[in-house]
């Protein structure tokens, strides 16, 4: 990988907060705080309150992870293949697989209920930050002002719901600066209407992920019933009939998942030295032992393919993020930026009294955090080695008997009273759960569970309950009621008496790792994710006060706005151009001999003749996105759909951290390509008609 050096990029990004003197077009701006003068002044865009309404009310997020788009009056929902593919899977069988074959509803009737998705279109924001602030006197303790502000948190939200009657959650920016009330209206009448094939959604496979030119069809259609009938939309994207073309300015709407471009050089150290490899590692394993169970049958691969898939993504994906940590020119260009406002904060004797050395607070949370890294991790961290479907069920039974007596203020954030509609959509699913993939994943969790901690361990003893890993799995599968999703509900009514009485050998499982996993939580939320929230909002605070307030917070899986031209780049010497075209496909399946995963589907080999080669398939441009923003519509100054968002080059990786535009692109199916495909390919005219209607 050729992560280039990126003079720019600090300079311009939210760790240095230097937004007026940006020329990059960066940033994952707020609906109620969006760049106007930036867009204005760059881009001669002046976006009216009503066409920011209408781009947010047509935006839709997925509980899966991932954004989509409403586009027609009908409750038509478009997003990725990728961010719909769970469902895709939850809905095959072994005689069935949707994932291989495709899918196309030609009859509302056909439509395909996915019963544990939900999905969320954001109505109202409102600031509350006075409210949350004022919740924790000043110099009070970290841990005890977050207790107290998570507190006032959940009553604002329980307010607002029974106010509104919406989804409501207090959301946090600038790590602690901001809080601000999202209300959501919640669907979770969902249906299935139309996918491609895998094979041509994600053409060219890990090869070519993260990379540029591309030929995928990355597209995914639901539909949203509200009271047994398709929903009536005020707000959805009309279809451009043009397209976009070089040059052109694109707007994207979606919900990036989590950027850490806020983070001190400390910070950014503890990710590039312990907290990334880690991670990395772990994915490594878990990669390989994927394709092991795929490479077993083929029913096999079909149960672990959303699974496999996600793992290489994210390994390919964090690869990026460690090279671009590993340039020095991000850290000494961030060192810089720190230095400066640190030392404007100490010039400011204000200042210096209000806000002491946040930068210092991070580096000891830092310290104290790496003491017990590596255990908490293991049980309850982005590493943890336990992610069986049964497991997690069963930690979330424990854990919700625990919870549910306490005020919602007091609860785990995964409890409070605005999560729980969610919680028992995906606690009582009846989505399917395989028996040998389940083994699977248990034997090697236990594996390295013992790996990361030591077979000697008591915890992991425990764990092993005497056995060899998959021994200890094979009983846990067999004799858990857990798949019964009418005994977990009556494990869940009957709280804690339940669960104590309860020999069922997953939550007894859970049960013994708890009082552990639990303290560990507790002390990272107490020493270090709490003293990291106060610590950061101060350094926003600091920025805000020196260098103005005209930047965006990072990334929190909410809806925010980005934007950017269509623009190709140089690689190697060479020029990219923006675009590919549909001939392109086929041109990259003769080159690559026809080979998984360069084989087109049959569908497509045998239409070829019926197919304008020439259409623009995928393009790039310069908006700034990152993980979460899967399925993002890329919208005209109109408000049309030119496209939707399903992947970054290589370059645009390191965007986690900061961003560049030298190299670095979005990557986006072509509206064009869409309506070609529905109608030539997959005799989808119906649909295609749906979405380009007036």
């Amino acid at each position: 990988m050729n992560i280039r050096r990126m003079l720019v990029l600090v300079v311009c990004s939210a760790v240095a907060g230097g937004w007026s003197a940006c020329l990059a077009d960066e940033g994952l701006w707020l609906f109620n705080k969006p760049p106007l003068r930036i867009l204005k002044e760059r881009h001669g865009f002046d976006p009216s309150t009503a066409w920011l309404e209408h781009v947010q009310k047509s935006s839709v997020r997925f509980s899966t992870g991932g954004s989509g788009s409403l586009v027609s009056a009908d409750g038509l929902v478009m997003t990725n293949h990728h961010v719909g593919s769970d469902n895709l899977e939850e809905l095959s069988t072994p005689d069935r697989n949707l994932l291989k074959t495709g899918f196309y509803a030609t009859t509302r009737d056909q439509e395909l209920k996915c019963e544990d998705l939900e999905l969320m279109v954001l109505m109202t924001i409102e600031d509350v930050t006075e409210r949350v602030h004022g919740a924790a006197p000043k110099r009070t303790a970290a841990s005890i002002a977050q207790a107290a502000r998570r507190k006032v948190m959940s009553a604002i939200e329980t307010e607002a719901e029974q106010r509104t009657g919406l989804d409501c959650q207090v959301v946090t920016l600038y790590h602690g600066a901001w809080y601000h009330l999202y209300s959501y209206k919640r669907y979770t009448d969902i249906r299935l209407v139309m996918a491609p094939e895998e094979s041509i959604a994600s053409f060219g496979g890990d090869t070519d992920n993260f990379e540029f030119p591309r030929h995928g069809l990355d597209v995914c259609f639901f539909r949203i019933y509200e009271n047994g009938q398709p929903l009536k939309p005020e707000h959805y994207l009309q279809w451009s009939k043009q397209g976009a073309a070089d040059g052109d300015l694109t707007l994207v709407s979606g919900h990036p998942a989590v950027t850490q471009r806020l983070n001190t050089v400390a910070h950014l150290k503890f990710l590039r030295d312990i907290e990334m490899p880690a991670t990395l590692e772990n994915l490594w394993r878990r990669e390989v032992q994927a394709q092991t169970f795929a490479g077993r049958s083929e029913e096999n691969a079909r149960i672990i393919s959303g699974e496999s898939g996600g793992v290489a993504n994210s390994r390919k994906a964090f690869t990026g993020v460690i090279a671009g940590l590993l340039d020095p020119s991000i850290i000494r260009e961030k060192l810089k930026s720190e230095r400066e406002l640190r030392l404007a904060v100490e010039r400011d004797s204000t200042h210096q009294a209000e806000w002491g050395d946040p930068w210092d607070d991070v580096a000891v949370a830092l310290e104290t955090y790496q003491r017990f890294f590596d255990r908490y991790s293991a049980l309850e961290g982005r590493r943890r080695a336990l992610r069986s479907d049964l497991f997690a069920i069963a930690k979330n039974l424990v854990r919700l008997a625990e919870e549910l007596p306490k005020p919602s203020g007091e609860r785990l954030r995964e409890f409070r009273e605005s999560e729980l509609d969610s919680l028992y959509l995906e606690l009582f699913s009846p989505a399917p759960i395989y028996d040998d993939l389940e083994k699977y994943r248990l034997t090697t969790g236990l594996m390295a569970l013992a790996q990361m901690l030591g077979g000697d361990d008591p915890l992991v003893a425990k764990a092993m309950g005497g056995l060899s890993p998959s021994e200890r799995a094979r009983a846990l599968v067999s004799e858990t009621k857990l798949k019964d999703v009418e005994f977990r509900k009556t494990l869940a009514k009957g709280g804690k008496q339940a669960i104590a009485e309860s020999n069922d050998p997953l939550i007894r499982l859970v049960a013994d790792l708890e009082p552990e996993t639990r303290t560990l939580r507790q002390r990272y939320e107490d020493d270090v994710e709490s003293a990291e929230r106060d610590a950061y909002a101060k350094i926003a605070l600091a920025q805000f006060a020196t260098r103005g307030q005209d930047m965006y917070p990072d990334a929190t899986s909410t809806l925010r706005l980005s934007f950017g031209p269509i623009k190709g780049y140089v690689e190697d010497g060479k020029p990219v151009a923006p675009f590919t075209t549909i001939g392109g496909a086929f041109a990259r399946m003769e080159e690559r001999k026809g080979v998984d995963p360069f084989k087109l589907p049959p569908s497509w080999t045998q239409h070829k003749d019926r197919l304008d080669l020439t259409t623009p398939f995928n393009f790039v441009c310069t908006a700034d996105i990152i993980g979460g923003n899967s399925g993002s519509p890329v919208v005209n100054k109109t408000g049309e759909v030119i496209g939707v968002v399903f992947d970054g080059n290589i370059q645009s990786l390191v965007w986690d951290i900061a961003y560049d535009d030298a190299q670095g692109r979005g990557i986006a199916v072509d509206c064009r390509a869409i309506i070609e495909c529905l109608r030539k390919v997959y005799d989808a005219g119906a649909l295609a008609d749906e979405i380009t209607k007036p």
